[in-house]
């Protein structure tokens, strides 16, 4: 079996098949990897695919020019998982005229778009905790760079990989989201599956609300308040994420966005974690322009701190003990709830 990276190193960021003129490229997903594969038969080994993928092409990384913690001051802020500020970055950025590209759920996929209508950008916004399908959304935005500014949101390596797809970036703007790491969708449709949820027929799902984590269906939390599922255990644990995560590149403080956004924990304003702080790293002057125009008000926040609690900005996940086992039962036809159950 060719790859076009290391086997099990994959990514999944799925830039390789948007570029490869040949379309002789799969991802192939066994649960606890992904890869992608090369039909052989096919391939004119052109390299483009090598060019573009971020686990072996060079992605240059920006260093912080400042640091801080925040909130939307708008009602905006109220209808995120956290302070709002990329719902309120995508808002400003479609009223001056811009598209915004991100991920969204529809007929149990996660998948991306591109829209410059608002109610369709609110789609947008919540944490998703599960590997995303960018397919196609390379080719949509550099046509749309011809003419428009772009904005970007996604995780690290889907950033890299549009970074190395586009060349010619003077409109374009990225905001990367600190990722601990992401398991396969398969997984994600097992549990719901073995809970007797249809995911066709799921509207909308939540990972968490402000500081509840745990699956929310249709707006209704299937666990009681304060109880996680085995689902958000396992990924909170570190156990369920695809192998190539726990040697991720982009898991460091050098970022290769214009801006970086998480939580803001273990902060001074105990009072305001209620409603969701965000946590906002700039690593360039069109992050600050993004922000300049933006509803939000910006605190100082202690690096050390920040760091603290989201350990993804110096390092990958640390591969849980646990992991082996839980994808040997799961392979093995194991329910997902006795899985975790090690």
């Amino acid at each position: 079996m060719k790859t076009v990276c290391k086997k099990n190193k994959c990514n999944g960021c799925m830039a390789c098949i948007s570029i490869c003129p040949k379309k002789c490229i799969q991802i192939k997903d066994t649960v606890d990897a992904i890869n992608a594969v090369v039909d052989e038969s096919v391939c004119i080994n052109c390299k483009l695919c090598e060019r573009v993928c971020p686990n072996i092409s060079h992605v240059n990384k920006n260093k912080l020019i400042e640091w801080k913690q925040g909130w939307s001051i708008t009602n905006i802020r109220n209808l995120s998982t956290s302070g709002g500020i990329a719902s309120e970055v995508i808002y400003k950025f479609i009223l001056s005229g811009g598209y915004v590209a991100s991920c969204f759920f529809k007929d149990g996929e996660f998948l991306f778009d591109i829209t410059n209508n608002i109610n369709d950008a609110m789609k947008f916004a919540g944490s998703k905790y599960v590997k995303s399908n960018p397919q196609g959304i390379y080719e949509k935005i550099k046509e749309k760079l011809i003419t428009h500014k772009v904005l970007f949101i996604g995780l690290p390596c889907q950033v890299a990989a549009l970074n190395n797809y586009i060349k010619v970036k003077e409109n374009l703007y990225t905001i990367d989201l600190i990722c601990h790491g992401t398991p396969s969708n398969k997984l994600l449709k097992k549990y719901l599956y073995e809970l007797n949820y249809d995911v066709k027929k799921i509207r909308n799902i939540k990972f968490r609300d402000k500081l509840d984590f745990g699956l929310f269906i249709n707006n209704i939390k299937i666990n009681p308040p304060r109880v996680m599922d085995h689902y958000i255990c396992s990924f909170l644990e570190g156990v369920n994420y695809t192998e190539n995560c726990y040697q991720c590149e982009f898991a460091s403080i050098d970022r290769v966005s214009d801006i970086t956004l998480g939580d803001s924990w273990g902060t001074s304003y105990k009072d305001q974690e209620k409603n969701g702080i965000s946590l906002v790293l700039v690593q360039s002057e069109k992050g600050r322009e993004l922000l300049q125009y933006s509803d939000i008000e910006l605190l100082d926040v202690d690096l050390k701190n920040a760091i603290k609690y989201n350990e993804q900005l110096v390092q990958p996940t640390k591969l849980s003990k646990k992991r082996e086992k839980f994808f040997k039962l799961i392979n093995n036809g194991t329910s997902y709830k006795k899985s975790t159950f090690i």
